[in-house]
């Protein structure tokens, strides 16, 4: 037995068309939110990657200025210097420069 589409009612194939025509436009945009979801989470990763670099260098930058300020710290210069005051800043030693 063949299945002849002239005895389905109009009505019924357009309420098929119609679902049809529904599962694709749902089947696209659940892809485009897949596809949106995908971006997103690589920007996300892509982001905390930069911002972690970032973090890492600061965080180096410190330690090592921390490190040569505590070297600095620990070295006796010879001679005594002591503080003198300046006529612009009042009562701030002024700085002494082992270069100067």
């Amino acid at each position: 037995m063949q299945f002849d589409l002239s005895a389905v009612e109009t009505a019924t194939l357009v309420f098929i068309g119609t679902l049809g025509c529904a599962a694709v436009l749902a089947a696209f945009v659940l892809t485009a939110g897949l596809v949106a979801l995908v971006v997103l989470g690589a920007g996300k990763l892509t982001w905390m990657v930069v911002a972690n670099t970032l973090l890492a260098v600061v965080h180096g930058i410190n330690s090592g200025w921390d490190r040569l300020v505590r070297r600095a710290g620990a070295m006796d210069l010879p001679g005594d210097f002591q503080g003198q005051t300046s006529p612009s800043t009042g009562t701030y030693p002024r700085v002494i420069l082992r270069d100067s």
